[in-house]
């Protein structure tokens, strides 16, 4: 099976030694994206949801990139340093996903890049 590495100016690169998605036996599976601005690659201001809003923005890139939408998504995770973010968080990411319903997993972390609130990530059939 083969493995393509996929990378888009319209989300924030990598800032380490992995890719932005890869595509392997149909499916496209992202790096977590966080609140990075893709021209400044720096942490957006604002709260919870004004984060998770740029997430949700970095990933609909990543997925256009694949040929992709949230139609195609099968699979989140979404990690938070404070699950008493989940409302906001919740309430931007349905806004985003609109009517696809993928399964989705919500983690509580002690940390995460940059400092960041919330980190996502997901899988999606590709084809």
């Amino acid at each position: 099976m083969s493995v393509r590495y996929l990378q888009t100016a319209d989300a924030p690169e990598a800032i380490g030694p992995y890719s932005q998605a890869t595509v392997a036996g149909g499916f496209l599976f992202t790096a977590g994206q966080i609140a990075l601005d893709p021209n400044t690659v720096q942490v957006v201001e604002g709260d919870v949801a004004a984060q998770t809003e740029q997430v949700m923005k970095n990933l609909a890139a990543v997925l256009a990139n694949a040929g992709c939408s949230w139609a195609e998504v099968t699979k989140t995770t979404i990690f938070l340093v404070d699950m008493a973010d989940f409302a906001k968080v919740n309430e931007v990411y349905a806004k985003h996903i609109g009517g696809s319903r993928p399964a989705r997993s919500t983690v509580a972390v002690a940390g995460l890049p940059r400092g960041v609130r919330v980190e996502i990530e997901c899988v999606a059939k590709v084809g």
